[in-house]
């Protein structure tokens, strides 16, 4: 037992110096910070850039005023200006910088208005918009006026619908609650997704680095291949549990620093305003679940590989396996009802992002997230004694190895000991 923690707490501290995890832990938090004070850093910015000037060459002389009124409903970052020169004045005045476009209206045949708008560039369609949609507006009144139509008419007229939607199953998620979930699921679906491809790979690596570099030969002679294979798991897992409570604890402290400002915008959409405790839960349950399944299976399959740059390679297909299951999860965001995303969400290698998915987005039955898990806890320690002895014979192999022939090679020099 003493070996097997000193393989598992040597494993954690040496990753956990290492200048790749400090400075990747670093960047990372930068980028969170940035992501988390992003509303913050546009404002900065805008601050800077100032409000957008925007002449206005009314030809009809009519609708200057009734377009500013319409705009500052819509955008009040936008300025008009009523132009009195010409267009080519005004296309000069945008050239050097002074103006930030021009827009020309006028009344057609119908007595109805229509505009043209340039700018140096369209590549930001938000002004221009903004300014098509006032002027929509305009026309609507307009033509509303010329057949008579009054204004608690023309309300009624393009009054939406009343349609409710209600989901008569029991407990079942209203619409709102389904955005918010959604928006959540997705993001916790990208973090278990990262994080088990990137710690399932920093196992498979290490096993490779210790066999290229002749360690192995004097490490099972001193303590058994198995405990070997399950401490570097452990200590892998808890270098990652270190890296995600920094990353996440930042992010949430900056996040609820800047809640205030984002109260009805993306925080609300993505439903970090009331995160649902049941939710969190099974977000660590299936994150734990799916790394021991993937750590797994990195690790032996590491350790049929006797050089660092046969590692990709050997672990591409489980690679698919996480990237396949993140597919079927997007497909499932709006879907997630779907028998086919019911019959994966009991497929171990998908498992921990389908489920996940089902039990963010629905009201499912206890028994089903329990199945699925019992099948997943199945699955890890079958894949644990299988993956042992394929362990216990692979790190004993070197030379080229590259094929998923060795695997058999590895179980027979197993048998021999």
């Amino acid at each position: 037992m003493n070996k097997f923690l000193l393989i598992l707490f040597h494993t954690f501290m040496t990753k956990l110096k290492t200048k790749s995890f400090i400075i990747t832990t670093i960047v990372t938090m930068v980028a969170l910070l940035g992501l988390t004070n992003l509303n913050r850093i546009m404002d900065m910015f805008n601050k800077d850039s100032g409000k957008e000037k925007v002449a206005v060459l009314d030809q009809s002389g009519q609708l200057y005023m009734p377009l500013k009124q319409q705009l500052r409903i819509i955008n009040k970052d936008v300025t008009l200006i009523e132009y009195k020169g010409t267009e080519q004045e005004a296309e000069r005045a945008v050239k050097k910088g002074k103006l930030d476009g021009y827009v020309q209206i006028g009344l057609n045949k119908e007595k109805l208005p229509e505009g043209s708008f340039k700018a140096m560039s369209i590549a930001g369609t938000g002004t221009s918009s903004d300014i098509q949609n006032s002027l929509q507006q305009l026309k609507t009144a307009m033509a509303a006026s010329q057949i008579n139509l009054s204004s608690v008419q023309l309300q009624k007229l393009y009054e939406p619908v009343a349609f409710k939607k209600t989901a008569l199953e029991k407990n079942a998620k209203t619409e709102a609650e389904l955005n918010q979930a959604r928006g959540l699921v997705y993001i916790l679906l990208f973090i278990i997704y990262f994080a088990v491809i990137m710690y399932a790979n920093m196992i498979a690596m290490e096993v490779a680095t210790e066999k290229s570099s002749r360690v192995m030969e004097i490490l099972i002679s001193s303590v058994p291949p198995i405990q070997q294979m399950f401490a570097k798991i452990l200590g892998v897992g808890l270098l990652s549990i270190t890296q995600l409570v920094l990353l996440l604890s930042m992010s949430y402290i900056s996040f609820k620093r800047n809640m205030s400002n984002m109260n009805g915008g993306l925080s609300q959409y993505f439903g970090f305003n009331e995160i649902p405790v049941s939710t969190l839960v099974y977000a660590v349950v299936f994150f734990i679940l799916g790394y021991f399944l993937y750590a797994t299976l990195a690790a032996f399959l590491g350790s049929l590989v006797s050089r660092i740059e046969d590692v990709q390679q050997m672990i591409t297909p489980m690679t698919m396996l996480i990237l396949a299951g993140v597919m079927i999860a997007a497909f499932g965001l709006g879907k997630p009802d779907v028998p086919f995303i019911t019959f994966t969400s009991y497929i171990p290698f998908f498992a921990p992002m389908i489920m996940f998915l089902r039990v963010g987005m629905l009201n499912i039955p206890f028994w089903e997230s329990l199945a699925s898990m019992a099948i997943l806890i199945a699955t890890i320690l079958l894949l644990g004694v299988f993956g042992a002895r394929v362990y216990r014979g692979g790190v004993l192999m070197y030379g080229k190895s590259n094929s998923y022939k060795d695997i058999k090679k590895a179980l027979q020099l197993t048998k021999n000991k």
